[in-house]
């Protein structure tokens, strides 16, 4: 069969038979690069954080600047229209405009939410130059595999942009992975190289137009790999057919496994009835006119991702206000160097530096009215014999339900090292807070307690919230003799 775009009769490749290969990468990274697993750990910390305690981030909507790279023998077959029709459904799919959107059940239409984030070809590239945002590229390769050389003109396919300035899209031929299944498109998770940094998507499921093909002719397996790059995870958790995975979402229901085609509902699977399976959510493995939605649980791990791993990619505005085109004009006035093509051995390491040994100036530096008269003294005090009066609400101190350490990206991975035992300093639970630590994650209660009234009481500046959120995350460290 003749490809619809392509000129003399030029045969098309065959339609993927598997959506995403991420996992697979994910996979391959954890065991090969030494720094991807210390990366991920990190990463994941600041996921869980953002979801148990609020704090201070880009604001508004981030716009980020996108190159796509177009990898075929002739890759005039996907024209500028077609590239531009994808733009448009990440933009819509990401801020909630989708035109699908009420087709989400009633039960789950509540928990539908805009991300705002958005995204536009770069008119700039790395040094400056106008450009389209496209770039195209003759390969003799008539297919790639998920082991990345489509990201590198040295094996046929395209090299990449600076990926802490850009979004970086290859389209391609076949995708395989290396059981030698066809894929749609795979993505690579925050905290991985540089140079292998970005989403690749076959090019029959490239955008609504040309060349994209039915099922993935809606731009979706685009929005799914995007979805990934943002540090979302499978709807279903990835544990085969189980129903013991995790997508480290509150708000989506457990799963049995992925779902095929275009799912009537309620599907049941692990018991979640009445409602069953948020099958049309974009994380699932549905045709495209079956996914619809992100969740605000999916949505606040996303912002985190633009708030810490990809903190310096986008820029971030009220919604509604600029054009793409004042995007990389700011982004190019001062261009950063293209990351090392290997991850350097500190990254990862996000943790919050240790807490300053006299918490009372710190906290009375910024709220020296309403914060504890001498919470030195109470530092020093016997805690361990009772709870901190006071605490905090119960929501803003324990950890979303299946709070975990990563150990590299989800429960189910080699290396994952099991849910963290939290406690709040009575020696209760799973684990028991070491007897040396019990007064000062006493006190750090006694000190969250402070930020959620000021909170509350709307005396909260960004730089009381971003203390409340060091406070917590070595109250974390604490609790879980980290």
């Amino acid at each position: 069969m003749a490809d619809p775009s392509a000129p003399n009769g030029e045969s098309q490749p065959v339609p993927p038979t598997q959506r995403c290969g991420t996992m697979e990468v994910h996979q391959r990274m954890l065991q090969t690069v030494p720094a991807y697993r210390e990366a991920r750990d990190a990463i994941e910390d600041h996921a869980q954080r953002a979801g148990a305690f609020p704090f201070a981030g880009r604001t508004g909507c981030i716009k980020i600047p996108v190159v796509v790279h177009i990898v075929l023998k002739d890759p005039t077959w996907i024209n500028d229209a077609q590239v531009q029709s994808q733009i448009d459904v990440l933009n819509a799919d990401f801020r909630k405009k989708n035109s699908d959107i009420g087709r989400v059940p009633s039960v789950f239409a509540p928990l539908a939410a805009d991300a705002q984030i958005d995204f536009a070809l770069a008119p700039f590239d790395p040094g400056g130059a106008a450009t389209t945002g496209i770039t195209r590229t003759v390969t003799t390769k008539d297919e790639f595999t998920t082991g990345d050389d489509v990201k590198f003109a040295a094996s046929g396919g395209a090299d990449a942009w600076p990926s802490n300035r850009f979004l970086n899209i290859w389209v391609c031929p076949q995708i395989r992975d290396f059981l030698g299944r066809l894929l749609g498109g795979y993505a690579q998770f925050p905290g991985g190289h540089a140079d292998t940094d970005g989403v690749v998507i076959q090019y029959q499921s490239f955008g609504t137009r040309g060349t994209a093909m039915n099922p993935t002719n809606l731009g979706r397996t685009c929005t799914h790999e995007v979805g990934h790059w943002l540090n979302l995870f499978h709807i279903w958790g990835d544990d085969g057919t189980g129903c013991t995975g995790s997508d480290m979402v509150d708000d989506t229901p457990n799963q049995g496994g992925p779902n095929f085609g275009v799912p009537t509902f309620p599907h049941v699977s692990c018991g979640n009835g009445p409602n069953g399976d948020m099958f049309m959510n974009y994380m699932d493995d549905v045709d495209d006119r079956a996914m619809m939605m992100f969740t605000a649980g999916q949505v606040v791990r996303m912002r985190a991702t633009m708030d810490g791993a990809r903190g310096l990619i986008g820029v971030a505005r009220p919604c509604g206000k600029g054009t793409s085109k004042e995007l990389p004009k700011e982004l190019a006035k001062d261009p950063i160097k293209d990351l090392p093509k290997e991850s350097p051995k500190e990254f990862g390491k996000e943790t919050p530096k240790e807490p300053p040994k006299d918490i009372s100036k710190e906290f009375a530096k910024d709220h020296p009215k309403d914060g504890p008269k001498d919470i030195s003294k109470e530092i020093t005090g016997d805690f361990a014999k009772s709870p901190a009066a006071d605490p905090p609400p119960k929501s803003l101190l324990e950890p979303p339900a299946g709070f975990q350490r990563q150990g590299g990206g989800g429960p189910n991975f080699p290396g994952a090292g099991g849910p963290l035992p939290f406690v709040l300093a009575t020696g209760a639970g799973s684990g028991t807070v070491r007897p040396e630590a019990s007064a000062l994650a006493n006190a750090y209660l006694q000190l969250l307690s402070h930020y959620a009234r000021l909170r509350d009481a709307g005396q909260l500046d960004a730089a009381g919230l971003a203390a409340w959120h060091e406070a917590a995350a070595a109250y974390y460290r604490i609790v879980s003799g980290a």
